[in-house]
């Protein structure tokens, strides 16, 4: 071999390397972040609602899409830190679920595109039109039912003449859902109290001015102190005697009486369908703000033996799941 084959030889193959490299690198998949209050153990409905819609659009993790996940394993302070977190791994998409874990990405990753879960995201103010939600957010918008929950009360209890309501004042939707409420209760003669808490650390003090109150059934939203911290709430009330009625269905499996509430399975499962148009081309600001029709009525039996209760047999036939 000459000296000008060889040389050309060697530059052949040097210019081959860089090549052979690219093709052995993984090919790079798009990153979304997940920013939840609640905490990761027991497969939370919005956590495995989200990975279904992953997999009925053929997502895998780590094959074709990564998720980095955030539970704030509600501690409200650990989201701010949590949704700088994933403003720095640059995610495409943030799918932000509640109030403060929303507010937290807006901080930290103001030119992020966010899909959230949330109630009445126009009355919080993370949009002003349902149709068009512009900027750069969209979701999943949760419809409440608290005029339906004195009346579920009242079936159970037909003597029923005081319900009290926790409330946390500083959440806009929470306010809405109360006056509903109040509404219902007071159309059927219902005395109505509500009991205002900023903190989990307020809850015993709340309980027992209800006992004090001779309050006869509590009703309560997503948004009661925290959101998620269910067991503490449903143990609070079973040991006051106290038939609690909320919007969510784990509220129930804690040991809640009943819920009535939109499915959040199905409203975290279309997060990832949102999601998904986003990491196609969509702006998030486009794709209107979707409220999700599915509700769900839950009902714990154990719960209503060990308050002494008589679940209406016509009521347990409309419950969607009966828990023994």
């Amino acid at each position: 071999m000459n000296k000008r084959d060889f040389i050309a030889l060697i530059g052949g193959t040097a210019a081959a390397w860089p090549l052979a490299a690219r093709a052995q690198q993984p090919a790079q998949i798009p990153q979304v972040g997940w920013i939840w209050p609640g905490a990761a153990a027991g497969n939370p409905s919005e956590l495995a609602g989200f990975k279904q819609g992953l997999h009925e659009l053929g997502y895998v993790e780590g094959r074709n899409i990564g998720v980095e996940y955030r539970f704030g394993e509600n501690r409200a302070e650990r989201l701010p830190e949590f949704a700088a977190d994933l403003a720095r791994l640059n995610a495409s998409v943030i799918v932000a679920l509640g109030i403060p874990a929303i507010h937290a990405v807006q901080r930290a990753a103001p030119g992020i595109p966010i899909v959230l879960l949330t109630a009445d995201p126009i009355a919080a103010g993370f949009v002003t039109n349902l149709s068009r939600p512009g900027g750069n957010i969209t979701g999943v918008s949760l419809i409440r039912l608290g005029g339906k929950w004195p009346e579920l009360a009242k079936e159970v209890l037909p003597s029923l003449a005081r319900v009290g309501y926790l409330i946390n004042p500083t959440l806009a939707t929470g306010v809405t859902t109360l006056a509903d409420a109040r509404r219902s209760a007071e159309a059927l003669r219902i005395d109505f109290r509500s009991y205002p808490i900023e903190r989990p650390e307020d809850l015993e003090g709340a309980f027992a001015a209800m006992t004090r109150d001779r309050i006869g059934v509590l009703l309560l939203d997503a948004n009661h102190p925290y959101p998620t911290d269910w067991p503490r709430v449903a143990g609070l009330a079973l040991r006051h005697k106290l038939p609690a009625i909320s919007e969510v269905r784990e509220f129930v499996a804690a040991g809640g009486l009943m819920s009535y509430g939109a499915s959040l399975f199905d409203a975290a499962r279309l997060l990832a369908y949102y999601m998904d148009k986003i990491l196609k081309g969509a702006k998030a600001g486009d794709l209107p703000v979707e409220q999700p029709t599915k509700f769900e009525l839950a009902i714990n039996i154990k719960t209503a033996t060990a308050l002494g209760l008589d679940v209406p047999p016509t009521l347990l036939a409309r419950a969607d799941e009966v828990i023994e």
